[in-house]
């Protein structure tokens, strides 16, 4: 047997960290490229040639020749919504056929799976959780239920009899739920018309190979091949370890891998890590070091915070390591990569949070009450580094400005793991290596 292992790529914030970018990078020291959880709520961006593909459900090795790139069990899929994913690609040059393998145990995603989400956030009100609509809770929910329906289930002769049975128990759900299906849309499209598009993606995908990705995956390692997986959101939104119960649905660290495509936690080889050189966050829940002034404007209008999947404005603020700390911990974190460090070059000074003030002391680290009580972070601040890496010496001589150096430091002594890569820019090119 071979001793080959998986490498692991983690967003380690609240998503949006640029992971799109960092996959795409890696891929071609890789064979495979594989997701492992979560579903089209992600959105990676990726630009290369002044071309922008925003990828949801495909793994970002999609876009590097001859890379195989698997969507594993953990994934869950709306066929109508990876249709139309799928088709962008091909209408751009990249044709999917013979590189793209979807795992039979991965769920579906059903239309009544988006009704119920659109139902779930309503009745809770002001305590609603800001999800994308995209019915990735109640997926999850049915998922371990024992009630889901799998891409395995399409060349069964009974799925539109599954199919059935699952809308019914959802419509029911939704009935007792003071919430108008009649007047229901997604995404513009009437119910009943969005249901038809659904099963055309059904149709649309069975031309695409269905695996049983635990031993596809494990004899490909068997055999020598090297293989990355892509986690979607990030750290902090973890279901078990993230600012419950504003989070995702699924294990977004290190663990989610074995799970999510079936593999021993004996096989997992390099952990790399991404963050902002600041934070964001969309949707609800607690962000101890968001800005609500100009900084946190100018963050955003420079670093172009809206949702790839969404739209929406992202929130903004200042790193966070403490909690950046945290997520290298739970996933045994071997290469960290900074991102966006561009973003801040006009910036006369940076702040970092180092701690919290909480229940009246000083702590660095995560209370499990995050979300009910209020935490005032620590802050340090640095000097700006005032330089642009595309026009300094960074680029041209291959090393980084001494402020912008010593920020790097500073979070590497912080946290404990050395920072491999900076990016400053969002195409493929604009990064530096370090030692």
């Amino acid at each position: 047997m071979n001793n080959n292992k998986i490498d692991i790529l983690l967003g380690l914030q609240w998503g949006d960290e640029g992971k799109g970018k960092v996959v795409d990078a890696l891929t071609p020291n890789y064979d495979i490229v594989t997701r492992f959880q979560g579903g089209p709520n992600a959105g990676h961006t990726i630009e290369f040639g002044g071309k922008k593909f925003v990828l949801h459900n495909i793994p970002s090795g999609v876009l590097t020749p001859g890379c195989v790139n698997i969507i594993g069990n953990g994934v869950i899929i709306e066929p109508h919504i990876l249709k139309g994913e799928i088709e962008g690609l091909q209408k751009a040059g990249f044709d999917l056929h013979d590189t793209l393998l979807i795992a039979n145990r991965a769920h579906l995603i059903l239309p009544t799976h988006r009704a119920m989400d659109a139902a779930n956030e309503k009745a809770l009100g002001k305590m609603k959780v800001g999800t994308t609509l995209k019915g990735i809770g109640p997926t999850y929910t049915d998922k371990t239920a024992r009630r889901g329906v799998r891409i395995g289930d399409i060349r069964s002769d009974n799925f539109r009899e599954k199919y059935e049975q699952l809308k019914q128990i959802h419509l029911r759900q939704i009935a007792g739920m003071d919430f108008d299906m009649q007047g229901f849309q997604l995404d513009g499209v009437d119910f009943a018309d969005y249901e038809k598009l659904w099963f055309e993606g059904i149709e649309f995908l069975k031309q695409f190979q269905f695996i049983d990705c635990e031993y596809y995956i494990n004899d490909a390692l068997d055999k020598g091949k090297k293989v990355l997986a892509e986690g979607a959101q990030g750290s902090m939104l973890d279901i078990d370890f993230g600012s419950y119960p504003f989070v995702t649905s699924s294990n977004v660290i290190a663990a989610g891998v074995c799970s999510g495509l079936g593999v021993a936690p004996s096989r997992i080889g390099k952990v790399y890590g991404i963050f902002k050189a600041y934070c964001t966050r969309v949707g609800t829940g607690p962000f101890p070091t968001e800005l609500f002034d100009e900084t946190g404007e100018q963050l955003r209008q420079n670093g172009h915070e809206f949702g790839a999947t969404t739209g929406r404005p992202r929130r903004c603020g200042w790193l966070d390591l403490p909690a950046l700390k945290y997520a290298v911990m739970l996933s045994g974190v071997t290469d960290l990569m900074m991102m966006k460090s561009d973003v801040m070059d006009d910036f006369e000074i940076i702040k970092v949070a180092t701690s919290y003030r909480y229940q009246g002391q000083e702590t660095p680290n995560l209370p499990f009450a995050a979300c009910t009580e209020t935490m005032e972070p620590v802050y340090r601040e640095f000097p700006g580094w005032k330089e642009k890496i595309e026009d300094g010496k960074q680029k041209t001589e291959g090393r980084i400005s001494e402020a912008l150096e010593a920020y790097i430091k500073f979070i590497e002594e912080y946290v404990g793991v050395p920072i491999k890569f900076v990016s400053y820019g969002p195409d493929r090119t604009q990064n530096i290596l370090r030692p």
